[in-house]
């Protein structure tokens, strides 16, 4: 899943990319409204994490012309305005939830799961594929029982595939679903995961074919 955090506010941002990034999001991190008004047009992103207080961009505003294009994703507004006509404010211009700063990070995640899990069908952490069980809550996979011993990126591809369905994912998909901006890989690393994915699949009894290739147009999963 891939996060969008809006924060000029330098050290901060650091931290919510940290934890974020360690609980295995793909986290960009713009510091004006203007530019992550680009972005959020240019990447299909799952959660917003927004500062109220932005350069050339306020929080409100961006949030008001998101929802003024039919965005849906979910957004959660932080800023040190701790009133309840701030709140109304925020809420009203299309924020889904709002943290006050200081905040406990612990409670943010879980706000951030808990927005993730309303969003989207595709956040449910039990996710099934035939044989094949991702739980996104535990970072835990297996093929018919036979745990399967994933790194954090092979995760995500196998995640992002099965919540794609039979739609197929090119290798820059993949890329801008996965990586974040900071480290996109070269079309061949995301072959080379691909590759050791099917081998750890096909030792846990999965057939040859069980990730496709569609030649010329990318990867996704054989019919269940």
């Amino acid at each position: 899943m891939r996060i969008l955090v809006v924060e000029d506010d330098i050290q901060l941002a650091e931290i919510l990319t940290e934890a974020l990034t360690d609980r295995q999001y793909v986290v960009d991190v713009a510091e004006d409204g203007e530019r992550a008004w680009d972005w959020a047009n240019t990447l299909e992103y799952d959660l917003i994490v927004l500062d109220l207080t932005l350069p050339k961009l306020d929080g409100v505003s961006f949030c008001h012309r998101l929802r003024r294009h039919n965005a849906t994703l979910p957004i959660l507004m932080l800023t040190a305005r701790d009133t309840v006509a701030d709140k109304i404010i925020g809420l009203d211009a299309g924020a889904d939830d709002y943290v006050v700063k200081p905040f406990d990070l612990q409670e943010l995640m879980a706000r951030v799961r808990a927005l993730l899990r309303r969003g989207s069908i595709s956040t449910n952490p039990g996710l099934i594929w035939g044989d094949l069980r991702l739980d996104s809550s535990t970072f835990e996979a297996t093929y018919n029982d036979v745990p399967l011993s994933l790194t954090p990126k092979e995760f995500a591809i196998l995640e992002l595939m099965m919540s794609s369905g039979r739609r197929v994912l090119s290798r820059s998909n993949i890329i801008e679903r996965v990586w974040s901006l900071e480290d996109p890989p070269t079309e061949e690393t995301v072959k080379t995961h691909i590759k050791t994915l099917r081998h750890k699949l096909k030792v846990a009894g999965s057939p040859d074919n069980f990730i496709q290739t569609v030649h010329g147009l990318g990867y996704r999963l054989k019919q269940p």
